[in-house]
């Protein structure tokens, strides 16, 4: 098969556009367009679906678009084995993390990351809200959790603790529980109708956090707007240290049960899917962000 056809393939993909591709790889757009239609002939299936105004991926093209970029990654990886691999790690690298995360440690170091590989294009998602890393074709995630997942791989970034804090404001009007049993009286956020989390004590005890109806006045899917509410003085949240970190330090919130964390067993991890070569730009982002936030965790620093 024709890896440059696989190429503008994943390119046009990727822009929604046969000529924009065929430019980046200089061929003219009769040419790209001629390319694309040899490819589908030669798999047997419409890859792509073009109007007068747009393109667009079929369903077809979907389901081969991973394999196109496997196939070129397996090209990439032979090359490299052979020392012929590109002495600058180029293309694009479709990343995803969570929106919070990404806002407060990662958008402010790209500068350097792209000043260091400007062959590097990056395409992010960023969402607090879960989705599946292998049918949306990223080459690497930022995932918080456990990794039960057969088909993916990982690397730890950092530890990820879970505090539960409120806001002065709050525990003026409402108190400070005293113990885990206590939460059942006040006034609880939840994230995204999470269910129960468990509360470690130093000694080894146990409690849940578990919002009900009758005490859970908030229910959020975005991890920043989570703390937003909790600052504002709405209720009681379970949030990971990191995020809550700068308004522990002002004293904009407080962490309340303090002998206590939440889902000690979750870290932040960078996965992959096991069947994707580590191709030369995943490994230097990955390299990067260990660097620059998992040594010392930079919310700390």
């Amino acid at each position: 098969m024709d890896t440059e056809s696989l190429k503008l393939f994943v390119l046009a993909a990727q822009k929604l556009n046969i000529s924009a591709a065929g430019k980046t790889l200089g061929m003219a757009p009769a040419v790209a367009s001629a390319r694309i239609a040899k490819l589908e002939k030669t798999v047997g299936a419409d890859l792509l679906r073009r109007s007068t105004r747009k393109v667009a991926l079929s369903m077809e093209g979907e389901e081969f678009l991973p394999y196109a970029k496997e196939i070129l990654a397996q090209e990439n990886a032979a090359y490299a084995a052979l020392g012929k691999e590109n002495s600058a790690p180029g293309g694009t690298l479709r990343f995803a993390a969570s929106s919070t995360f990404a806002q407060l440690y990662i958008i402010p170091i790209l500068p350097e990351f792209m000043e260091r590989y400007p062959d590097i294009s990056l395409d992010l998602k960023l969402s607090d809200s879960k989705f599946d890393l292998i049918e949306g074709s990223f080459d690497l995630s930022l995932r918080n959790g456990a990794l039960p997942d057969s088909s993916l791989k990982g690397r730890k970034l950092a530890d990820d603790p879970r505090i539960v804090c409120a806001a002065p404001s709050y525990l003026e009007k409402h108190g400070i529980p005293q113990s885990p049993d206590e939460l059942t009286q006040h006034k609880l956020i939840s994230f995204n109708s999470d269910s129960p989390r468990e509360l470690v004590g130093k000694n080894g005890s146990t409690a849940l956090f578990a919002p009900k109806a009758s005490t859970c006045h908030l229910v959020v899917d975005d991890g920043l707007s989570q703390k937003l509410a909790t600052v504002a003085g709405i209720g009681i949240s379970v949030n990971s240290y990191w995020s809550v970190y700068p308004e522990i330090q002002s004293g904009s919130l407080v962490r309340i049960l303090p002998d206590y964390e939440a889902d000690i067993q979750t870290a932040l991890w960078l996965v992959y899917p096991k069947s994707n070569v580590l191709t030369a730009k995943v490994r230097v982002f990955i390299d990067f962000l260990v660097e620059k936030i998992g040594s010392a965790p930079i919310w700390l620093s």
